[in-house]
C-alpha cells in the first residue's frame, strides 16, 4: 500500500445514499487520464454492487506468484470486490466481524495491485468493523482523506453527522461532503424540482455548521441508475446531463485536494 500514491475513503453513516455509484463514477472519472493507474476496492462484504456497476459481475479472480490479480475494467482501470469469490451473484455472506475483517486485510495485503496512483475505497453504511479495519490497516500508509455522501433530507444527515464525528475521532481527514440526488432536473424542460427537500438546509449548512468543505452537489437524474444497471459509465452514455458536469466539477476538486495534500506530504519529510 506504501506504492500507492493516492487513497480515498468513500464514506457515509447512511445506506442508499449513492456511496457505491459515486465511487464508481469517481473511478470512471480519475481513468479517463490514461497516464493514471486506478484501483476500485468494494469492502462493502455483505452488499457488494460495485461488480454489477463496473460491468464486470461473473468475473473471476485470479490467484498468481505474486497474489490476487484484480478485475480489469480498463487498461488502467482495476477492481477488487467479494462479489468476486461468490459461486452466484444472489449468494449471501454471512459473516462476523472477524471474518469481515480479515478478508479486508487480505485484499490490502494479497491482491497484486501494481504502482497505482489512486485507490478509491468503496465502504458499507455506518461507522463498525469494516470502517474501523480499513483505517486501522492504511493508519501507516498516509490516507488522503474520505469524501463523504448524503442526501440532503434531514434523516440523512443526521446518520451522516455519526460518521463525521467518527472520521474526527480515528483522526481520518474529511476531503468533502457531496451532497447526491439534490434536486431532480427534468431532462426535457430542464426545470428543477426537489424531490428529497432539505428542510434543515442540505448539506451545504450542515457544512457550513461544521467547517466542511461541500464539494457539491448531484442532481438526480434516472439515467444514472439505468447506466449502473448496464454497467456503462454514465459519463460517456450522457456526457451531457446536468449530474455528469457536477461529477467531473467535483472529481476536479478531489484531484486539486489529493495534490496539495501529496505535496505537503512531501515538505514534511
Amino acid at each position: 500500500m506504501e506504492i500507492v500514491k493516492h487513497k480515498i475513503l468513500v464514506l457515509s453513516g447512511k445506506g442508499g445514499v449513492g456511496k457505491s455509484t459515486f465511487s464508481a463514477h469517481l473511478a470512471h472519472g480519475l481513468a479517463e487520464d490514461e497516464t493514471k493507474q486506478v484501483a476500485l476496492l468494494d469492502i462493502d462484504i455483505c452488499g457488494p454492487s460495485i461488480p454489477k456497476i463496473m460491468g464486470i459481475e461473473g468475473e473471476q479472480v485470479h490467484q498468481s506468484g505474486s497474489g490476487w490479480s484484480p478485475v480489469y475494467v480498463e487498461d488502467n482501470l482495476s477492481v477488487m470486490s467479494v462479489g468476486f469469490l461468490l459461486s452466484g451473484p444472489d449468494d449471501a455472506v454471512i459473516w462476523r466481524g472477524p471474518k469481515k475483517n480479515g478478508m479486508i486485510k487480505q485484499f490490502l495485503r494479497d491482491v497484486d495491485w501494481g504502482e497505482i496512483d489512486y485507490l478509491i475505497v468503496d465502504t458499507p453504511p455506518g461507522t463498525s468493523d469494516e470502517h474501523l479495519s480499513i483505517v486501522q490497516y492504511l493508519n501507516s500508509t498516509h490516507v488522503d482523506g474520505a469524501v463523504i455522501i448524503t442526501t440532503p433530507q434531514e434523516v440523512s444527515l443526521q446518520d451522516v453527522r455519526k460518521e463525521i464525528s467518527f472520521c474526527h475521532k480515528v483522526k481520518l481527514p474529511i476531503i468533502g461532503v457531496v451532497e447526491n440526488m439534490s434536486g431532480f432536473v427534468c431532462p426535457k424542460c430542464k426545470i428543477e424540482t426537489q424531490i428529497f427537500p432539505p428542510t434543515t438546509g442540505g448539506a451545504e449548512k450542515m457544512c457550513q455548521n461544521l467547517n466542511i468543505s461541500l464539494l457539491g452537489k448531484v442532481p438526480l437524474d434516472p439515467r444514472i441508475g439505468k447506466s449502473c444497471d448496464q454497467g456503462q459509465s454514465f459519463f460517456s452514455e450522457i456526457p451531457e446531463s446536468p449530474a455528469t458536469l457536477s461529477y467531473r466539477h467535483i472529481i476536479q476538486r478531489i484531484q486539486e485536494y489529493c495534490g496539495l495534500h501529496h505535496t505537503e506530504e512531501k515538505l514534511s519529510n
